[in-house]
């Protein structure tokens, strides 16, 4: 997996509202490009050839009025993030990291490879995972016989882990 993970210049409404239009642009962009990546390393090389213009897509759909950089992080720690359709665990995840500005504000993820950014409403988790099997979709999105194991403890843990490591999070 590559996590997108997009933090806001501030946590004014204004910066926050245009974190979104960067997502849904960087989103737009993206996707083409990684339509033929079968896995996370060619999916890390396609979008590393491709860093600058999706920064200047996002600088673009910030209306030109705030710095928008683009990055690739290998070890980046996500809490544990509930969807609609689906759950991620809390953990490590390679990451396409796009920040406004100073990068002071809330931010927003989600899966950008596979395709799980539940952008749009009519498809579901299982048309977007591409190339994860009915076993994996179903262990993602909790449908294996109704529940789904999560470790508490774990969770905890790589939070005071990465708290211990200096390491930053936001909600």
């Amino acid at each position: 997996m590559v996590r997108l993970h997009v933090v806001a210049a501030s946590d004014s409404a204004e910066d926050q509202a245009v974190k979104l239009l960067v997502r849904d642009a960087v989103l737009d962009e993206a996707a083409p490009w990684l339509e033929g990546a079968a896995t996370q390393e060619e999916a890390m090389a396609v979008l590393a050839e491709h860093l600058d213009e999706l920064a200047r897509v996002g600088a673009e759909a910030a209306g030109g009025e705030v710095q928008v950089t683009a990055s690739l992080e290998k070890d980046t720690w996500f809490p544990t993030k509930e969807y609609t359709d689906f759950a991620l665990p809390a953990g490590r995840y390679a990451a396409l990291k796009i920040t406004l500005g100073e990068g002071q504000g809330k931010n927003w993820w989600c899966v950008v490879f596979p395709p799980l950014c539940l952008g749009s409403v009519s498809e579901t988790v299982a048309e977007r995972a591409g190339n994860f099997s009915d076993g994996q979709v179903k262990l993602i999105t909790g449908e294996n016989e109704g529940y789904v194991v999560k470790f508490k403890a774990m969770e905890l843990w790589d939070e005071f882990s990465d708290w211990m490591e200096g390491g930053t999070k936001n909600g």
